[in-house]
């Protein structure tokens, strides 16, 4: 009989957990993997507008030979490259700094430099747009400083809308990574600090012997979003260059916009370049993930 209650009791904990998780599961479902499948299934059909048909792996031979395709894959792939590293060492070297417990106003700097992150995108790409016009501050500060003689077209430019791009998502995320990191540090056992030092481990010695051993899981966690992010970049060259000039700032994702909405539109053509992300994140993913796993064994 006591059997029988505890056997009845553990069914309906199962039913009631089963319920508790059963509208998250189908909103998940409806929201993340039917739009998914859905646009699999529309990347094998051609058409303009909502009148699609199938058209095979076209799509996908298409992406071979489309120049805008493999231009916004380039600037995709340059940022990636150089701001992606140069945000994550950042975002270690500031995190460790105010992770000292001899620096005041800590609390400051780190709500400071995490502001960014929180900004409303518009507000700062029109601020970026600005600082780096033609007479914009930052043209004005170079020229006072006589590091240029005259002024730089920065957005006008291939290569310096670029870089304005790269110091826009730089200043906007590494205060988000930062705080990852300043989280695990302060998880550190302080004692392990102490007996390096006792042993006459210097500042720079530690934060690499102790501190970047025990945040690899942390780093490896960044380096997947930030690449993720990167490759799905869109906000930055959509509202400060809008993808110019002549395509030099394009994002793949901004492509895909232009793809549905901007251009004759084309959902199928649209959906194959968004699983072209889908493949670049899933490959770099298992690439670091393999690599950070041969590094902990």
């Amino acid at each position: 009989m006591q059997n029988n209650l505890i056997i009845k009791k553990k069914r309906k904990i199962n039913i009631n957990t089963w319920k508790f998780i059963l509208l998250p599961t189908l909103l998940i479902v409806l929201f993340s993997f039917y739009p998914m499948v859905k646009a699999l299934i529309l990347s094998f059909q051609s058409g303009k507008g909502l009148s699609t048909q199938f058209n095979g792996i076209n799509n996908y031979i298409r992406l071979f030979s489309d120049p805008v395709f493999k231009q916004s894959v380039f600037n995709t792939l340059t940022y990636l490259v150089i701001q992606v590293p140069v945000m994550l060492i950042l975002g270690l070297i500031i995190a460790n700094l105010l992770n000292n417990k001899y620096i005041k106003f800590k609390g400051f700097f780190r709500t400071a430099i995490f502001l960014p992150c929180i900004t409303s995108l518009v507000a700062y790409s029109v601020l970026f747009k600005s600082l780096f016009s033609v007479d914009g501050v930052v043209n004005k500060f170079l020229m006072f400083i006589n590091v240029i003689d005259q002024p730089i077209a920065w957005l006008l430019d291939p290569f310096w809308a670029k870089i304005v791009i790269i110091i826009a998502i730089t200043w906007r995320w590494t205060g988000y990574n930062m705080m990852f990191y300043l989280a695990a540090m302060q998880n550190i056992d302080t004692s392990i600090y102490e007996a390096a030092k006792v042993d006459g481990a210097t500042g720079i010695r530690q934060f690499f012997k102790i501190t970047v051993p025990m945040l690899k899981p942390i780093i490896l966690f960044t380096v997947i979003t930030s690449t993720n992010g990167t490759l799905q970049l869109f906000d930055e060259a959509m509202n400060i260059t809008a993808g110019g000039p002549g395509n030099a700032t394009m994002t793949i994702s901004q492509y895909i916009y232009n793809l549905s909405f901007v251009y004759t539109p084309n959902f199928g053509y649209a959906a194959t370049v968004s699983y072209a992300i889908v493949f670049m994140v899933a490959v770099l993913a298992i690439i670091q993930s393999k690599v950070a796993g041969e590094k902990n064994e």
